[in-house]
Order: C-alpha cells, then sequence, then structure tokens
C-alpha cells in the first residue's frame, strides 16, 4: 500500500515524500481512512510506529488552512508536544496549516504570539494550555477534531482532572481520537466517557515487546550497579545508550557518576528547565553524549534513532513502562538490546514483567566483573505463570547462566549495532 492509495491530498503527499516515506505503517494504514471519514478513532500502537502522522496527516486534511482553531492534540510532555510539532509542520509545509505547541517549562510570551498570529493547531499540554485560557488568549469553542495522545501516560502522570477540564471547553460535536500504547481499563474508562462509537485500532499487543531487542537480566546489588554500568560501558565499548532511574535524583547522581569516570553523558527529567532537556536531548541526537540517563516521566518524549542499548538501572514500576523503555531501542526494524540491573528488591517486579509478557528474560553475568556475595539471583527455571518462586542468594550464577550464557548463548553484551 502506498500513501497515495490513502486518498490524502497532494499537498501532503508531496511534503509525505519531501520527508522520505513511500508506504504508510500498520497504524496509518488502518487509522488514516477512518479518521478521514469522520469517525472517532481509539488507536492502540507502540512508541516508534508511526502514531503521530496517522492522527497529524488526516486531521490536518480535515481542517481549512487559515479558518482558525480547529484541531486540538493534547500530550503529557513537552518533548512529545515539539515532536508533534515538528511532525505537524513538515507534513503541511505545502499545505500552510499553522501550527503552534503549548507546553510549561518555558516563558509565555513566544507562544502567545503565534496564538495572536492565528493558527489552525494547537499541540498543548493540558495545564500550560488551561492557563493561557484562563488568561482569555485562546478560543477553543471551534475546534472541531481533537486528539488525546498518550492517553495512557496522562492518566498515570494524573492529568486526567486538566483533561476533564479541556473537555468542557470543547464543542460538544466533534471528532475524537484516542492513541495509546496500551489499553488499561482506566483508558477503556476515558474512551467510554469520551469517544462516540469508535473505531478501535489496535496494530500489536500492547503489552508485547518490540520485535529487534535482544533483553537480558544483570543481577547485581544495588550497591554495585553505577560500577557495572561503568564496567558494561568501558569494557563493551556501547556508543549510544538510553539509561533509565526510577528518580531524578538518582538519574542526575549516574550522570555525575559517568562523568567522573570520564564517560561523557547528560541527565534528563522532570525537574530540569525545558532549555536544559532540550541541550541534553540535541547533544545526545548528535552524539557529543554518549549516554542518557532519564525517568520515565520523560521517557515517551525521547524519539533517538540508533539507540544501540537501553539500560534500566532501576527495574521499572509496570510492565507497560518496561515496554516503553526498551522501545527505544530497535526502532524501524534495526536492532538493539535492553539490558536491566537486578537488585533483591526488585525481583518481584521482574516477575511482573515476565508474567505479563509471558516470556522468561535471561539472567546473565558480565565476564569478569567481581560481583558482591550478597546479590541475590532467581532460579533458573522459574515458572512465569505463578508467583514468583523461591530464590537464593550467592556470588554465582548458577545452571546455564553460571557461566554468563544464558538461553541466547551469549555471556556479556548482546551484538553491537
Amino acid at each position: 500500500m502506498t500513501f497515495q492509495s490513502l486518498a490524502l491530498r497532494p499537498r501532503l503527499l508531496d511534503a509525505v515524500s519531501e520527508m522520505g516515506y513511500t508506504s504508510p505503517t500498520p497504524i496509518q494504514r488502518e487509522a488514516i481512512p477512518h479518521v478521514l471519514d469522520g469517525r472517532d478513532v481509539v488507536g492502540c500502537a507502540q512508541t516508534g510506529t508511526g502514531k503521530t502522522a496517522a492522527f497529524v496527516l488526516p486531521t490536518l486534511q480535515l481542517i481549512k488552512p487559515g479558518s482558525g482553531l480547529k484541531a486540538l492534540v493534547v500530550t503529557p510532555t513537552r518533548e512529545l508536544a515539539q515532536q508533534i510539532g515538528d511532525v505537524a509542520r513538515e507534513v503541511s509545509r505545502f499545505s500552510r496549516h499553522r501550527v503552534a505547541e503549548i507546553y510549561g517549562g518555558v516563558g509565555y510570551e513566544p507562544q502567545l504570539k503565534k496564538l495572536r498570529r492565528g493558527v489552525d493547531m494547537v499541540i498543548a499540554t493540558p495545564g500550560r494550555l488551561l492557563d493561557i485560557h484562563a488568561r482569555g488568549e485562546i478560543d477553543l469553542s471551534e475546534v472541531e477534531v481533537l486528539v488525546l495522545d498518550e492517553a495512557d501516560r496522562m492518566l498515570d502522570m494524573g492529568f486526567w482532572p486538566d483533561v476533564r477540564r479541556i473537555l468542557h471547553l470543547l464543542p460538544e460535536r466533534r471528532q475524537n481520537l484516542l492513541f495509546s500504547a496500551t489499553m488499561s481499563s482506566s483508558v477503556l474508562s476515558v474512551v467510554r466517557q469520551t469517544l462516540t462509537d469508535p473505531i478501535h485500532i489496535e496494530t500489536s499487543p500492547a503489552t508485547t515487546t518490540v520485535d529487534g531487542v535482544k533483553q537480558m537480566v544483570y543481577p547485581v546489588s544495588a550497591q554495585q550497579k553505577s560500577e557495572l554500568l561503568v564496567a558494561l560501558l568501558e569494557k563493551d565499548h556501547l556508543d549510544r545508550v538510553l539509561v533509565f532511574t526510577r528518580t531524578k535524583h538518582r538519574a542526575d547522581r549516574v550522570h555525575r557518576q559517568l562523568s567522573r569516570q570520564g564517560i561523557s553523558s547528560a541527565s534528563i527529567h522532570g525537574g530540569r528547565s525545558q532549555a536544559q532537556r532540550q541541550q541534553a536531548l540535541d547533544s545526545f541526537k548528535a552524539g557529543r553524549t554518549r549516554v542518557l540517563v532519564a525517568t520515565d516521566v520523560v521517557a515517551r518524549g525521547i524519539d533517538v534513532d540508533e539507540i544501540s542499548h537501553v539500560i534500566n538501572y532501576d527495574m521499572p514500576n509496570s510492565p507497560e513502562d518496561y515496554v516503553h523503555r526498551i522501545g527505544r531501542t530497535a526502532r524501524a526494524g534495526s536492532e538493539g538490546s535492553a539490558i536491566s540491573f537486578l537488585a533483591a528488591e526488585e525481583t518481584t517486579t521482574l516477575h511482573d514483567i515476565e508474567r505479563k509478557l509471558g516470556l522468561r528474560i535471561d539472567c546473565i553475568d558480565h565476564e569478569g566483573f567481581k560481583y558482591a556475595s550478597d546479590r541475590i539471583i532467581p532460579v533458573a527455571g522459574r515458572d512465569i505463570s505463578t508467583r514468583p518462586r523461591a530464590m537464593f542468594a550467592g556470588g554465582v550464577m548458577r545452571g546455564r547462566a553460571r557461566t554468563g550464557r544464558g538461553r541466547s548463548g551469549r555471556g556479556s553484551m548482546g551484538a553491537r549495532r
């Protein structure tokens, strides 16, 4: 299938061609025709599958340039708002739709200037949008298309009360598009409350891991995580690595520890200013920074090609977060590796991830690393279909994992990019 077969207008097709795309992704093939038909749509697809274009392209076709604010995209983070805005501007380069992003962490005036000049589509984070509306600087009364992007993340981050206030400011008759990487009961409740007779599109199971990602677990005591991270980076010569921590304070601490070892790194989290976050991300994208240390708050806003490894310095809070994290690598059909450091207190989380995904992730050692004797290693034959079985303590791996070889037969890092 080609983009021409999706009944998109020539000016949009010209922009898509200029961007170098020839064939639509599954979520684009499925969603675009229904959006163009005016239907409410629920799209469930993993990050990196092209879902931004799946709603931007048809939405721009539905609204007339220069007719005022007709399309509103609500998304949870600044980084996502910027990414969607970048795509919308590229797609509209020939159609001349006017696009503006609204998000916190920066001054109001540049955003207000864009709004005052007139816009057709606004991409906004909930809090800043409500602030600007309260100032009387934006009129939402003629919005025809509403997009709720990353709905599951907005719920996780506690933004739904703000989103509900936004819904009350919009016309009752409008087209609603909701996109989410997971379809939890909370998301389904939002769908029932917000959308009218929606078309449901799911191009991949929401809780399956990304194809092309080699996954492995390194059991290690909590006190040795930083030491092991440095060993991996130095011995295996990893070149573009995304490291996830549980909190912003740990992200900054890991960044400092790497810097002291002469490893170029930066941290990105909700506690840093927008300028600092953008500078760190730009440096990582350009290859000037080798390691980017991040929290889950900004995880879905990190869209960088050729990330060779994702390292879970801390295990994520949920299987869904695990999927989103490792989805940063192995994008666009390439391969990548996901490594999870497992401290004793995180073992239950590992079992939850394995049961949810229906797979057992190999536990291996890093060759040559001297592990402390107090680490805890999951039983090699653990059953992923039941509650976690007993574990044993010890400084060496048992069975196949003893020599650092999991089911894949690799003892250290997976194949480099």
